[in-house]
């Protein structure tokens, strides 16, 4: 008799779509890709990467997509977000080759109401929906998730009804979308256990952080999900980095399906995670967004692993499990900085070439000829044009190990 398949928590990390979004903050090309690649080295299931109906993101896209195609952005899915209207579904199809959609569209009557103001009705809205989700499955789209955006303020019959309709339609999976925060962990258990029992489809959790309960929230939607019996996607941002208060943060949310009671083995994560990367990203991201971590985020703050109190620090000094529930090993952390301190030669756009080829030999990257050279100095160059900052090593590497990629990525061609 066949084993019966155990049910799962799957990470989407969203960085690279709402985490840009997000109000005076933005990542150049090259960091989004790079983003990719750390995500995919952490076995994150996928990462909604980008607009694939944008225009400047067409190349970028187009760059990732081949990288998917070369293994080296594999297993990762990536995934494109765009309005759940069929003319958005063939626009994106035609300028890029993405594989798997997210169609959203907004399912809340408040959002009808005070946002389409009479453009659409309830009906109007599943009848949209059907029709791009229908055309996805035409073009070829393997994955394809529907999102209710403002799925907490919507009424949950005709919640449960556009998700019948979207299943039927070809998706998935249904993107719950706690666009503003509004649920409750109490809340949105029941909801979503209801919309997973009735309807039978897995669940993605998208939620936000304004009353200060996105971890919670994200993690008791994907209880409710594993409960009704269908798998769970929790979508993240690394360091929750996104609209307004911000998304679930990525490490956080591994941490507590890992280490929190009640969910520790008995709520299974995909076993590709690997906690130990989670370091290293959060530095990334802090680097080239431009923020720093908050010296009370979980597991990467730099206090996540402080004791001052003499009591605390004692019982930590004794045994670590006095005051830790887990190793700073298990992190990744411990690694160098992204940036060394002290006498460095950096590359930057006016860089030349003997400066240029002294950080690529501490790189331990080996060049043919000054002819080589100078045509990875060029693009590293652009690099830095697009990010405005010091180039890390990983994307001095990138550049160097995938130029026609990194030339493609760094391509801008704006429309008349």
């Amino acid at each position: 008799m066949a084993k019966k398949k155990e049910n799962k928590i799957y990470l989407i990390d969203v960085t690279n779509r709402d985490g840009v979004q997000t109000a005076r903050l933005g990542l150049a090309k090259l960091q989004k890709t790079m983003i990719n690649m750390y995500l995919n080295e952490m076995g994150v299931s996928q990462s909604e990467f980008g607009f694939p109906v944008t225009h400047h993101e067409t190349n970028y896209i187009n760059a990732n997509l081949e990288l998917a195609r070369m293994g080296v952005l594999q297993p990762i899915k990536l995934s494109g977000w765009i309005r759940a209207i069929r003319q958005d579904v063939e626009k994106a199809c035609k300028m890029t080759r993405v594989e798997n959609l997210n169609l959203s569209i907004s399912t809340s009557e408040q959002m009808i109401r005070g946002k389409f103001q009479g453009k659409f009705s309830k009906d109007q809205v599943i009848k949209e929906m059907v029709e791009a989700a229908q055309t996805a499955r035409k073009l070829g789209i393997k994955i394809l998730g529907v999102n209710a955006e403002d799925a907490s303020r919507t009424d949950i019959d005709f919640l449960i009804k556009f998700a019948k309709a979207a299943k039927k339609a070809g998706a998935d999976r249904i993107r719950y979308c706690d666009t503003l925060g509004y649920d409750s962990p109490f809340s949105i258990y029941e909801r979503v256990k209801m919309l997973a029992e009735t309807v039978k489809i897995p669940i993605e959790l998208h939620c936000h952080n304004d009353l200060g309960m996105v971890v919670g929230c994200s993690i008791a939607g994907a209880q409710a999900a594993i409960d009704a019996g269908v798998d769970a996607y929790i979508n993240t941002t690394v360091n929750g980095i996104g609209e307004r208060a911000g998304n679930c943060d990525l490490v956080s949310v591994i941490l507590a399906i890992k280490y929190s009671s009640g969910l520790s083995g008995k709520y299974l994560l995909d076993e590709r995670i690997k906690l130990n990367c989670a370091w290293k990203i959060a530095k990334y991201a802090s680097y080239a967004f431009g923020i720093p971590i908050p010296i009370t985020q979980p597991g990467v703050g730099s206090n996540a692993f402080a004791h001052e109190s003499g009591i605390h620090a004692d019982g930590a000094l004794k045994d670590r499990r006095n005051y830790e529930l887990y190793d700073f090993e298990e992190l990744g952390r411990g690694e160098p900085e992204i940036i060394e301190t002290g006498r460095q030669i950096t590359t930057g756009e006016y860089s030349g070439i003997k400066g240029f080829r002294n950080v690529y030999d501490k790189l331990e990257v080996k060049f043919k000829d000054d002819r080589e050279a100078a045509k990875i100095l060029e693009l590293v160059r652009y690099a830095n044009v697009h990010t405005q900052q010091p180039l890390t090593e990983d994307e001095l590497k990138f550049v160097a190990k995938y130029p026609d990629i990194a030339r493609k990525i760094f391509t801008m061609s704006p429309l008349a």
